[in-house]
């Protein structure tokens, strides 16, 4: 089967931020494919390293990249938004529309096709409200002096792990806001409506912070040599970060590493690490793979695999909506044609399935991802497609 790719229409750097964008969101759909037909075998955070199956603990790892990823990209985004209106005030407010459209998408719209109740009785604030909260936060910061909001960045992602021992208990003043920043957990809204904060804000808010400083190198005045130099000087120096601190088992993730009864399920533990609030090591870890692939895919722009994620990543948010409710309604299908099959769950008896199934839904949504990735871009006089 072939793929019609577009015609490039951006500039290197830009493209290879799309096509970064599109590949974390195909790893995505793998993940909640997962979610959706392998229920059956949940793993927790961490995963257990010495009795999750290696297939299953890889594919759930490999899924680290992309809120990541996906956040920090987001801050390089915002720079380039600001640069081409050339009015921190216009970017602050678009940030602050887009990031409360997001919160709001997340309760009203991504809540139900997770859940299918209405009115819910939980409501799971993730990946999406988080963006929205950290762009709102960002809102704010982008008035600060660049090394200003450096060390912003820098504090809250390598400093948020000093207080993870600090806990407030249900009824407490400051329960609900710090389950909100940094203690995942529940919040009891009413008898019948609670909140699941599945991604506390504090590190998100630095990792989309580091990406709007790293805005800069982006520009079309800078060398792609340079740029690239750049990336990668500060992706190995991530990597290498994470490596000397998870030797020593030190500051960063408080689950430790240990020798296993073989190698493979020993580098399952060294990079087993905690990602319900990220910890230190898991952004060292995956920001640091993420700048690395953003200079690989810069480097084979033209690549037609390059293409193909770029149609994915131009539509991210629209694709996001539209999996989520696809697999929603397979599931519901499987369920109605075979029944609940794996005990209180349906869905499949392998990881390969999984791989199999989400293969095709990446190339199912393909074309209704790219007829709306076009559109967005032709009717730029429709202000609320720049919000998808």
């Amino acid at each position: 089967m072939s793929i019609a790719v577009p015609p490039q229409t951006h500039t290197p750097r830009l493209r290879s931020i799309d096509a970064l964008r599109g590949l974390v969101i195909v790893i995505m759909l793998l993940d909640h494919v997962r979610e959706t037909f392998f229920l059956h075998h949940q793993v927790s955070d961490p995963m257990d390293a010495a009795a999750t199956d290696p297939f299953l603990f890889f594919s759930r790892w490999l899924a680290h990249l992309c809120a990541p990823v996906f956040v920090f990209l987001t801050g390089v985004s915002a720079w380039l938004y600001g640069a081409k209106a050339g009015n921190r005030g216009a970017t602050a407010a678009f940030l602050a529309k887009r990031g409360l459209f997001l919160v709001l998408l997340e309760v009203l719209v991504v809540n139900f096709a997770w859940t299918f109740q209405f009115p819910p009785s939980v409501v799971y604030l993730q990946v999406i409200w988080v963006i929205g909260l950290s762009m709102l936060a960002l809102a704010a910061l982008l008035w600060l002096p660049r090394a200003a909001l450096v060390a912003v960045g820098a504090v809250l992602v390598a400093g948020h792990n000093a207080l993870d021992g600090v806990h407030f208990a249900v009824g407490e003043f400051m329960h609900v806001p710090w389950a909100v920043l940094h203690d995942r957990g529940w919040i009891n809204v009413g008898e019948a409506l609670r909140l699941r904060t599945s991604y506390p804000l504090l590190p998100w808010i630095g990792v989309i912070a580091l990406g709007y400083a790293v805005g800069p190198w982006f520009q079309a005045k800078v060398p792609a040599a340079a740029r690239q130099r750049w990336l990668w000087t500060a992706g190995i120096a991530g990597l290498i970060g994470f490596v000397l601190l998870r030797a020593v088992n030190g500051y960063g993730q408080a689950q430790q590493w240990a020798v296993q009864a073989d190698l493979l399920h020993t580098v399952m533990s060294f990079v087993n690490i905690t990602k319900y609030p990220p910890s230190l090591m898991f952004l060292l870890l995956t920001l640091g793979l993420g700048l690395c692939l953003l200079v690989l895919i810069e480097r084979a722009q033209s690549a037609t695999w390059v293409g193909v994620l770029c149609v994915f990543g131009a539509a991210p948010m629209f694709f996001y909506l539209l999996h989520l409710y696809v697999l929603k309604a397979l599931y519901l299908a499987g369920e109605g044609v075979w029944g609940l099959n794996q005990g209180k769950f349906f869905g499949v008896d392998s990881m390969a399935s999984v791989w199999l199934i989400s293969v095709l839904l990446a190339v199912a949504l393909y074309w209704p991802v790219r007829w709306f990735g076009r559109l967005k871009a032709a009717r730029r006089d429709i202000a609320w497609l720049k919000y998808l």
